[in-house]
């Protein structure tokens, strides 16, 4: 005859996750981050707590996730600021605390209570959180977890708009040609998804904003990288395009500083021609602006 002796685990209830979560981001302080082996019992608890909380959302692989409980935990991660919490200690995060972060993220944002998107809600109530973000794209170990989450962010329109509009908006011109080209890459993906996401948001913004996006746009263009340079160019055509953006497409070509950029597009275009470099996009890109 076999005994137990151990009864199984209750499972946590949505606000003991949410409590569980917000403890081990706190105890993540500086006090703790120096100190080697409190740093790695905090971040330890903070991957098991995280772990929990992604099975509640998506489900362990055999059971689907309970949406009462789902929206139970939603609202205790707003109700008690845990949201800020994980913009915040993102840089103290281990791998795969970040890698589960970003996968519960986007189930965050996606998640109504009622008719509210209520983490999202969250953030238009705390907006500097998403400068955070973008500032640090400065910061190759967090940079794809930032980016993507930033990402997922700016598919509301109102949050897009703040990025836009934000003072840190003109860090991308910077983070774009970037050394690390997988973190370039990835901020190039952000720009764009800005610039093309939200139609009336980015005309409101380039009518408000004109001389000084593309007086910022124009150094990309005439990068001395040339990836930076085709992307961009690429990428000029497609929002410039939008019919919402007419009036902009017809005042940047009718301007003799944009044309001679043009010009000298269509130069390197013909150059890289007579080198035999494929330079189709080059050539769509231009002759789309040109007509």
């Amino acid at each position: 005859m076999s005994f137990s002796f151990f009864k199984p685990s209750r499972p946590k209830t949505p606000q003991e996750v949410a409590k569980a979560i917000k403890d081990s981001l706190v105890a993540l302080d500086t006090k703790t981050v120096v100190e080697v082996k409190a740093l790695e019992k905090a971040l330890e608890e903070v991957e098991k707590n995280f772990g929990t909380m992604r099975c509640m959302l998506c489900g362990d692989g055999e059971a689907e996730p309970n949406m009462e409980q789902v929206t139970q935990l939603v609202q205790e991660i707003c109700k008690e600021d845990i949201i800020a919490l994980l913009i915040h200690k993102l840089p103290s995060l281990g791998w795969e605390a970040r890698k589960d972060l970003v996968h519960c993220w986007s189930i965050l944002l996606k998640q109504k209570v009622g008719t509210t998107f209520c983490c999202v809600q969250y953030i238009e109530n705390h907006m500097e959180l998403l400068d955070s973000l973008v500032v640090w794209y400065d910061n190759k170990e967090i940079a794809l977890n930032c980016g993507n989450m930033l990402r997922e962010c700016i598919k509301f329109s109102t949050l897009a708009k703040y990025v836009l509009e934000a003072p840190s908006f003109e860090l991308f011109f910077k983070f774009v040609e970037l050394p690390t080209f997988d973190v370039a890459s990835d901020a190039f993906s952000t720009f764009k998804d800005l610039l093309t996401k939200h139609e009336t948001v980015v005309s409101e913004f380039l009518t408000a904003h004109y001389d000084e996006f593309f007086d910022s746009y124009e150094k990309l263009l005439t990068s001395t990288n040339y990836v930076t340079r085709r992307q961009s160019l690429k990428l000029l055509s497609e929002f410039l395009l939008e019919p919402p953006n007419s009036h902009i497409m017809k005042r940047y070509i009718s301007e003799v500083q944009y044309l001679k950029v043009m010009m000298t597009l269509l130069k390197a275009f013909f150059c890289s021609l007579c080198q035999g470099v494929r330079s189709d996009q080059w050539s769509n890109a231009i002759l789309d602006l040109s007509s």
